[in-house]
């Protein structure tokens, strides 16, 4: 700075205010300082100027796998939206392992991050997030519904999510169907499969514990789930997969089963990853608004971090369904010998 103002024939506290935007100063001034600063390679050290001001723009990010297609969309909004007002972002992933949430959630907080977008992991990560409080670290919890806590949260309407899906197969004409949850300690997951049992139940269709069958939203464990309900002595007509990894294994299960999709057996998915539409067949799923997620999440983070006095918020977007090809109506072979027709009530929704 001294070398600038040197050059420039000003003082180093009128190259400060140029850097930091502290004071108006000429536009000659200002143009004469920027000209030096170029013409010397001049980089203002934003880690001291952080320390002073104590801001540091930047957002940190606790996700369980970034690599997921769903957090990638997510995160994709989170960093436009962070670099269209002048943060980056310290992305961490957790792989869903409490002891690694834990030392995440201590290293942002050692490094003074303004602001935190969490993705729990499941509900133990409460002891996390009353850490964040106590310290008053202003954060936005994503994705996962925290309803013991007071606390700003984007979240998606699971539960209207699985009974779209649930109704769109009954609808169909199916009523043997199956249903492969997420792990049953997240809220998320339990959410889908009790709107898939409300269609069910409107539809008068008695929910069968047999025809569900647990996931952890990966692709093996829709698989496999698939292979174990398809290969029973009364196999569903359709599958509901609560995230559409798991629909695509569900897929591939049947095929190998030699039952085709949907002739034999529909399946419907969650999420609206960008694969869902590219596999054969494309893939009838429950679409969330992912980018707009992350952008919602980022710009309440960030008028938290501006006015953090002001009461918890909790918004909530909304799903809709998505028809294509991997869902069909049951065929006359498969359907079940005391099949009814659906109460007008349930046709009309």
């Amino acid at each position: 700075m001294r070398d600038v103002a040197e050059r420039a024939g000003v003082s180093i506290t009128t190259v400060s205010h140029v850097i930091n935007q502290t004071r108006i100063v000429s536009d000659e001034t200002r143009t004469r300082v920027l000209d030096v600063m170029s013409e010397l390679g001049y980089q203002p050290n934003v880690v001291a100027r952080s320390l002073r001001r104590k801001e540091t723009y930047t957002i940190g990010v606790i996700v369980q796998d970034s690599a997921y297609p769903f957090y990638a969309e997510v995160i994709r909004g989170i960093e436009d939206t962070s670099f269209e007002q002048g943060y980056t972002i310290t992305l961490c992933n957790s792989d869903g392992d409490l002891g690694k949430e834990h030392l995440y959630t201590n290293m942002l907080i050692e490094r003074q991050v303004d602001g935190i977008l969490f993705f729990a992991t499941s509900s133990q990560s409460n002891t996390h997030i009353q850490r964040f409080k106590a310290r008053r670290v202003p954060l936005v919890v994503v994705d996962r519904p925290v309803p013991e806590i007071e606390i700003d949260s984007v979240l998606i309407d699971n539960e209207r999510g699985g009974w779209l899906a649930a109704r769109h197969l009954v609808e169909l004409g199916h009523r043997r169907i199956g249903c492969i949850s997420g792990p049953p300690d997240l809220l998320v997951s339990t959410q889908r499969t009790s709107g898939y049992q409300q269609a069910l139940n409107e539809a008068g269709i008695p929910v069968n514990r047999n025809l569900i069958a647990n996931g952890d939203f990966e692709y093996e464990s829709g698989y496999q789930a698939a292979r174990h309900l398809l290969s029973g002595q009364t196999p569903p007509t359709a599958i509901f997969a609560c995230n559409d990894l798991m629909a695509v294994g569900a897929i591939n299960a049947a095929l190998e089963l030699n039952q085709q999709v949907p002739t034999d057996v529909s399946v419907v998915g969650f999420d609206d990853i960008r694969l869902a539409a590219l596999i054969n067949p494309p893939l009838t799923t429950v679409a969330q608004p992912k980018y707009e997620m992350g952008v919602l999440a980022t710009t309440m983070l960030l008028e938290r971090i501006s006015t953090p006095d002001v009461p918890s918020r909790r918004q909530t977007l909304e799903t809709k369904l998505l028809v294509r090809r991997s869902s069909g109506p049951v065929s006359t072979r498969l359907k079940a010998p005391d099949i009814r027709e659906l109460p007008n009530s349930a046709q009309n929704v």
